[in-house]
């Protein structure tokens, strides 16, 4: 049997703040390998990334979620007690429950409440002569994916919602302000949803049939109790964040649109190719970085032993850029998804695996349909202008964004 090969640093955790989505990818090259080990956080933690550890990982039998994730994740991007961090009987029943709100008809609906927000924001943007795009499309998607879900929402409410969701998607890998921001956020988040969800149960805010609200509010377990009430506020804004996530998305397709402007007139030629263009931003642009899981029980892989408890990591960028897995990786081709025959295990930005029983993102088909009508909305609802800018992406910064956020000028409905 083999040593994994190891990182001997005492501990890597700055190591992984200051190399950000290359830190996995760096060791896995400098060892040879898809694998290393190191400490976390002083914890022992193996590394992997590639197509066999995307299916090794999302093995039930050998890996479980409860107790991986680091407090300061569940603090502020995943909430304590979320379906992320749920196991067995208990997982499956959670994701049964968010994935019956994720119908092809809710999926479109959505969609459709997002694009309308957009149409509708178009002339307050000709007015304004400069638009920084992520910023208004947190907005629009905080105002679609709430009417969606039956959360209401007051005009007024809107910024500082928006600003709490963004908060905690910004903190787990941040210190300091940026990470204590997370978890006010979160804390003025979870309370705010958990009094929808206790007047939707008194009846004071009856909920459409399907929504998510009414959906997680009435759900009950498999002993016939409703959830508490703070695990159902943590259920709904496990539908709300993800979804507003998507606004670094939208603005990742904005700049491929920006840096590839051939694909502008190819996305106008139907849906195959918007497709192909979608499912290539989300390849090659920088979204969350790892996923966490805990050895559940003693095994070998590749003649390497996994003790049970040892932490474990997979790189969805690093395999999102795997040479094995995508020739030229470094390189923007959504041609390369023209026969794509759709595998779970190495196109995973949100996650791998099945998307019913396992861990895989239960908002993927909502991202996917949010992002095909906003390369639309972008390339045949409105022109506009892109002025000099700092366009650059910084891989050490988790999540990335365009240091401008993306500035757009000039704004015309079309």
């Amino acid at each position: 049997m083999s040593r994994i090969p190891a990182d001997h640093r005492p501990d890597s955790t700055f190591a992984l703040l200051r190399d950000g989505y290359r830190f996995v990818t760096n060791r896995c090259e400098r060892y040879g390998g898809d694998v290393f080990q190191t400490r976390l956080l002083l914890r022992r933690t193996v590394c992997l990334r590639g197509r066999a550890a995307a299916e090794l990982f999302y093995d039930e039998e050998l890996f479980q979620r409860h107790g991986a994730a680091p407090l300061r994740v569940q603090r502020t991007l995943l909430g304590r007690g979320g379906v992320q961090g749920l196991d067995g009987a208990a997982h499956r029943e959670r994701k049964a429950m968010l994935m019956s709100v994720m119908t092809p008809t809710g999926v479109r609906r959505l969609g459709q409440l997002f694009e309308d927000e957009w149409r509708a924001r178009i002339p307050v943007w000709e007015r304004a002569g400069r638009v920084v795009l992520y910023d208004e499309v947190g907005l629009l998607l905080t105002r679609a994916v709430c009417a969606w879900a039956g959360v209401p929402l007051a005009e007024a409410e809107v910024g500082r919602r928006t600003a709490d969701l963004h908060a905690m998607i910004e903190a787990p890998a941040a210190v300091g302000p940026r990470h204590w921001r997370g978890r006010r956020g979160r804390a003025r988040a979870e309370r705010w949803l958990g009094g929808i969800v206790e007047r939707e149960r008194t009846g004071l805010l009856p909920a459409p049939d399907g929504s998510a609200l009414r959906v997680i509010a009435e759900h009950r377990d498999a002993a016939d109790r409703l959830l508490p009430r703070r695990i159902a506020a943590v259920a709904l804004l496990n539908i709300l964040r993800p979804t507003v996530a998507v606004d670094r998305f939208v603005v990742f397709s904005a700049l491929a649109l920006h840096e590839h402007p051939q694909w502008r007139e190819r996305v106008r030629a139907g849906d195959a190719e918007t497709e192909r263009f979608v499912q290539e931003v989300r390849r090659f642009y920088p979204f969350f970085p790892l996923a966490t899981a805990r050895v559940r029980r003693p095994f070998e892989w590749q003649g390497y032993h996994f003790p049970r408890g040892r932490l474990v990591l997979l790189d969805l960028y690093g395999t999102n850029h795997h040479p094995d897995l995508w020739p030229e990786p470094g390189r923007f081709r959504p041609e390369r998804f023209t026969d794509w025959p759709g595998d779970p295990f190495s196109l995973i930005p949100q996650g791998g695996g099945d998307h019913w029983a396992g861990h895989r993102c239960a908002g993927e088909w909502l991202t996917i349909e949010l992002m095909k009508r906003a390369v639309t909305l972008l390339t045949s609802a409105m022109r506009y202008d892109v002025p000099a800018q700092d366009l650059t992406v910084s891989l050490r910064r988790m999540p990335a964004l365009p240091a401008s956020r993306f500035v757009l000028t000039d704004v015309q409905g079309a």
